[in-house]
């Protein structure tokens, strides 16, 4: 598999993970009434924050593993675990309860930062996102390696920010089933990722078993 084509490939995946359509109908209700202006502000401080956090799970995620004296085998398993709860609830067409809580939900939709919490953070770049870059970054090592993977984190920021901007139309054009419908397609392709890092860890745990 070449360079890009496996960038291409994480691209992919993170979208099916970050599923910023199933969040369109949360953005319109959470910036009910703004105007147009304060929303096209709200999307862009959206895909910079999810841009920011993703990029720096891709460059710090390892340093965090090796502070809590995690393997990477170890997280693979538990993040691959983790990716296919989130994959389990979107084939539901619902929202992940890992994301977020009803009482989380309540409490943040009355504070004005809501451009970064909640919807940044977790709904788009949720914990299964963060670990779903982390687990890249180690197959990706190195410096540049790491670079690398700033391209497809741009693409899906980018994603993000045209999909915010296109809100309303997208929304009334697709309608509750059509955003179920792609939500669903998105869970089927997570489930496939997160089946392939559960393999992966349990190979590295078991070498024996796999050898």
């Amino acid at each position: 598999m070449t360079e890009y084509a496996y960038l291409l490939k994480v691209a992919i995946a993170l979208i099916a993970i970050v599923n910023p359509i199933g969040c369109l109908p949360i953005f319109i209700s959470a910036t009910s009434g703004w105007s147009k202006a304060e929303r096209a502000k709200t999307a862009s401080t959206v895909a910079i924050t999810v841009m920011i956090v993703l990029g720096v799970s891709a460059f710090f995620g390892d340093l965090i593993l090796d502070f809590f004296g995690i393997t990477i085998p170890s997280f693979q398993v538990g993040g691959g675990i983790l990716l296919l709860l989130i994959s389990i609830s979107m084939m539901h067409g619902k929202q992940s309860a890992t994301r977020q809580t009803p009482e989380e939900a309540q409490d943040l939709s009355e504070r004005e930062v809501i451009a970064i919490v909640p919807l940044s953070i977790p709904l788009l770049a949720g914990p299964g996102a963060i670990s779903s870059m982390i687990l890249t970054a180690q197959q990706h090592p190195g410096f540049w390696g790491h670079v690398s993977l700033m391209l497809p984190i741009a693409l899906i920021a980018l994603f993000i920010w045209g999909l915010l901007q296109l809100a309303d139309g997208i929304t009334h054009y697709l309608g509750r089933i059509g955003i179920n419908i792609v939500t669903r397609l998105m869970g089927l392709i997570l489930a496939a990722m997160s089946v392939e890092f559960i393999a992966h860890g349990l190979e590295g745990l078991f070498p024996k078993l796999f050898g």
